[in-house]
């Protein structure tokens, strides 16, 4: 094998490294593995009727798929705004390293496997609720996110779903224990996204998109928000216990873990700065697997 033989296999075997790394990251993995891990707490706590390993196996590997499909679309739709912001700009699609046509495939044959899988495999409750995920996320957030500041309550919907999705996979049915899950992925969304939207408000601005943080000059109703929905997001996450799905241990860490994730959100609405806003996003990310870990812990 003679050197250009052997300089031609070493570019092909990095081209085909690169595309893969490509649409590894057109999917998403570490978000979808957050989302994963929601579910599986939520199927955890709602399989009082027993736990059943097959169907868990069979629940997440379809919201996995559901998740994947959602973020390929979720690129394919905001390529255009992608290639404005210089956080986005090195995505597989701004960068020119999946073609358009790639990514709509990819996320289209994902979603749709993900919601025959979950009508197939798990239950048609679930199966409703994914197409409710790709409706609400693909159609209707992600369009809205250039023409209204009211797309972050929009998103915050499809995005509190995984652990009502695995909650429903679990029982099959949907009880007000299984809401006030889904009620606390819903409120912890506003502090998480308006501290990213915080930190990149020049980029979002320049690129068309409406996020409070980039239409209003002072932050002064951006802070307002962080503050209520973190001080909302109290008695929800603390709300399990009194309804048996948790004990004393859940309460006591999910209360300290609250009380200090609204400390956190108090100074950065004080100090309305892009290092207060990076601590929010930081809390905000240590929150969401401690919480439902504790839950989980002490079922």
């Amino acid at each position: 094998m003679n050197a250009a033989t052997v300089k031609i296999q070493e570019n092909q075997a990095l081209s085909l490294a690169s595309r893969i790394g490509a649409y590894t990251e057109l999917t998403k993995p570490r978000i979808a593995l957050m989302l994963v891990l929601t579910a599986a707490a939520g199927f955890y706590v709602g399989a009082e009727k027993g736990f059943s390993l097959v169907l868990f196996f069979n629940s997440m590997a379809a919201i996995a798929l559901l998740a994947f499909g959602v973020a390929a679309l979720n690129q394919f739709l905001e390529k255009n705004t992608d290639r404005l912001m210089e956080r986005t700009a090195s995505r597989p699609l701004p960068s020119g390293r999946i073609s358009s046509f790639e990514a709509l495939l990819v996320g289209g044959v994902l979603t749709i496997s993900a919601e025959i899988y979950l009508f197939a495999a798990v239950n048609f409750l679930t199966g409703i609720l994914g197409l409710i995920v790709i409706v609400g996320y693909v159609f209707l957030y992600t369009p809205l996110k250039t023409v209204t500041t009211a797309s972050t309550a929009i998103g915050a919907i499809p995005g509190a779903m995984p652990p009502l999705m695995g909650w429903t996979a679990a029982s099959g049915e949907i009880t007000l224990s299984a809401w006030f899950l889904f009620a606390t992925l819903f409120l912890w969304q506003f502090p998480h996204f308006l501290a990213i939207a915080w930190m990149y408000r020049d980029q979002y601005r320049n690129a068309g998109i409406r996020m409070l943080p980039a239409v209003e000059e002072d932050g002064k109703v951006t802070a307002r928000q962080i503050v209520i929905f973190t001080i909302m997001l109290l008695p929800v996450s603390i709300a399990p216990f009194f309804f048996g799905i948790s004990g004393v241990v859940f309460l006591v860490g999910a209360t300290v873990l609250g009380i200090w994730f609204l400390l956190t959100s108090l100074q950065m609405a004080r100090a309305k700065s892009s290092k207060m806003a990076r601590r929010l996003l930081l809390m905000s990310v240590i929150y969401l697997p401690i919480f439902f870990g504790l839950m989980v812990l002490d079922r």
